[in-house]
């Protein structure tokens, strides 16, 4: 298992070195930079930021430099907001977002595994097609209707639940930005779990069980077995994509996430806090694939050895 894990991580480090080289080169060759302002600075003053970022080397020397803090674990300095570095500031978002994400993530499991195996033990039947049609809404209803629909529902007519802010994390504030992530996965889950499970249970060794009289309980373990691949194939950039967190949803319900930031960085050209949340992302989808990876190939020992 070892040496497997090995394989899959160093196959996983010329990915990110090529998603870092063309972030950086696509970032400084678009037009205008961090410090173009409606009001323009005397050009003394322009002259004078750019040499203290390191903005006025050639774009090369400038790659060089970021390779080399990078390794270090340093993301360099914000351009936007003064005084902090990009470590600073996902120092305070991060917590936040993978709070949320991965709250929403098992969340997303629980009740998809859950959903997903109730259908396809009823295929056919009202349960089925109740959460089929669940499903097909929840992934054709985005994230930016069903946050408001939440927060009108729940915040403002009901008045259970607040509409929006952090509170320190308290877990009122928590339940309507994790359900509102939550709900797409839910039904790609129940998805992918039903039609997994379909073609298990059509399987001999299924039908051998039960012409055994094994009880359905053992029955149903077994097959959630064999269809859990699939599910397990698209952790990866599922828990990725949640833990570090949303865009939408932590504008809409104003969460100091690092999506907040990621927006600010696009919207005042901070290559680097635009960088940091780059190599961020990135880092997460390869470490949850290779975590998925390991999970598969424990439920599968076939693929530790290239079967």
């Amino acid at each position: 298992m070892i040496g497997y894990a090995l394989r899959r991580l160093l196959q996983a480090i010329p990915t990110l070195f090529v998603v870092v080289t063309l972030s950086f080169f696509l970032m400084r060759l678009a037009p205008g930079g961090p410090f173009d302002l409606e009001r323009p600075l005397p050009a003394a003053a322009m002259e004078n930021l750019k040499r203290i970022y390191g903005l006025d080397q050639p774009l090369i020397v400038q790659y060089g430099r970021y390779l080399l803090s990078l390794m270090q674990g340093d993301l360099g300095p914000s351009f936007s907001f003064r005084d902090l570095t990009v470590n600073d500031l996902f120092a305070r978002g991060l917590p936040v977002s993978a709070t949320l994400g991965a709250l929403a993530l098992a969340l997303a499991l629980a009740l998809g595994l859950a959903l997903g195996t109730l259908a396809a033990f009823r295929r056919g039947r009202l349960a089925d097609r109740l959460v089929g049609l669940g499903a097909s809404l929840g992934l054709a209803v985005p994230t930016f209707v069903t946050a408001p629909l939440l927060q009108i529902v729940f915040g403002l007519s009901l008045g259970w639940l607040p509409v929006g802010g952090w509170d320190g994390g308290s877990p009122r504030n928590l339940v309507l930005p994790v359900l509102t992530l939550a709900l797409p996965q839910v039904a790609a889950v129940a998805r992918l779990t039903r039609s997994a499970l379909n073609e298990v249970l059509a399987q001999p060794h299924i039908r051998t069980l039960r012409a055994m009289g094994q009880p359905p309980y053992r029955v149903a373990l077994q097959a959630l077995r064999g269809a859990l691949l699939p599910v397990i194939s698209t952790l990866g950039p599922v828990a990725a994509a949640l833990l570090t967190g949303s865009v939408v949803v932590e504008t809409i319900f104003g969460l100091p996430g690092i999506g907040r930031y990621f927006v600010d960085g696009a919207l005042n050209r901070d290559y680097t806090l635009v960088m940091g949340t780059v190599v961020l992302v990135a880092v997460m989808v390869v470490v949850f694939n290779l975590l998925a990876d390991l999970l598969a190939a424990i439920v599968d020992p076939r693929l530790r050895l290239g079967a």
